[in-house]
């Protein structure tokens, strides 16, 4: 499910579950609910983040210089 997300997808899920948070609206339990997915989509970003940045250091490497 959510390894699928793409990053745009699961910024769009941290930014909803960071809102409901901030509402200050959530029971105790619905709170930590919602910290405990917001980790998910955290780790999804900063993984595709870190994928990008890999391919683009490859290609700058392997790119000729002039």
């Amino acid at each position: 499910m959510s390894a699928d997300l793409t990053y745009e997808q699961a910024l769009e899920k941290l930014d909803n579950q960071l809102k409901l948070l901030e509402d200050g609206n959530l029971s105790l339990e619905d709170a930590l609910k919602a910290v405990d997915e917001a980790r998910v989509y955290l780790k999804i970003c900063t993984e595709r983040l870190e994928a990008a940045r890999k391919k683009i250091e490859v290609r700058a490497e392997t790119e000729p210089t002039e």
